[in-house]
């Protein structure tokens, strides 16, 4: 087996542009991917996990509040690795943040690695890549087993089937991690500038061909959503005892 920095990715796809609803009032002041958690922003855990992937480069989608995150990295590194960021003006959701990210990509970038900004992690993601490959598919998604919304149908044949019942397929229900591989060329599927969420193309790519979109079930590792004030706090209290206790 390849080691693990050389089979993976160099660039990921952060996204941290979304308004933060659900952690009102917590993000009237602070994008919720930079809120803080056991010390530090909840960003930077993303970027810890995939450094020990062997990430080279982080590109961070912005558009609440975005100066935070200019104040927040002011060198446009982390821990001596570059940062770009790709800011929107108005937001552009899951599909429309990845296409808007096409000209910052470089040549040999042919997988992305895409992560959501809000949450917290440490999934073994070599096996996702390694049946990414293996598969030949443009997208494979990380899925868990269990959790909530269990909204993803998957086949055995590791193939996704439907999204939230949409096409009344019938699978085994998983839920989707926010982590994915895409293809390069999976963005000549996007419209430039358009607001549309990523699960849209890819109900399109199954309608179109089934099969064409995977999916691995990976239930190893820890892995929590920050995404409401509830999971938020219980999250923060769980790191900072992480952190008193030396793990």
């Amino acid at each position: 087996m390849q080691p693990l920095k050389e089979a993976m990715p160099k660039t990921a796809f952060i996204l941290g542009a979304g308004l933060g609803t659900r952690l009102y009032p917590l993000t009237d002041s602070c994008p919720k991917p930079l809120l803080p958690l056991g010390g530090r922003p909840l960003i930077t855990y993303v970027m810890e996990h995939l450094l020990t992937l062997g990430i080279k480069r982080f590109i961070v989608n912005t558009h609440h509040l975005s100066h935070v995150y200019n104040m927040l990295f002011l060198d446009r590194t982390w821990r001596g690795n570059p940062i770009m960021f790709s800011h929107e003006p108005s937001l552009l959701d899951t599909a429309g943040g990845l296409k808007n990210i096409e000209s910052l990509l470089e040549e040999d970038d042919e997988e992305i690695l895409v992560y959501n900004g809000d949450i917290v992690s440490d999934l073994p993601l070599a096996q996702l890549l390694a049946v990414h490959r293996a598969q030949g598919r443009e997208v494979t998604l990380a899925l868990r087993s269990s959790g909530s919304p269990l909204n993803v149908c998957l086949t055995e044949q590791h193939e996704i089937c439907d999204f939230r019942g949409i096409l009344g397929k019938k699978g085994k229900k998983c839920l989707f991690a926010g982590i994915y591989v895409v293809q390069k060329s999976f963005l000549k599927r996007l419209e430039p500038g358009r607001r549309e969420s990523v699960v849209n193309i890819f109900l399109e790519m199954i309608r179109d061909k089934p099969g064409s979109v995977a999916g691995l079930i990976i239930d190893a590792g820890m892995w929590y959503d920050a995404g409401s004030l509830e999971e938020y706090e219980r999250l923060d209290k769980l790191l900072w005892e992480k952190k008193e206790n030396g793990m």
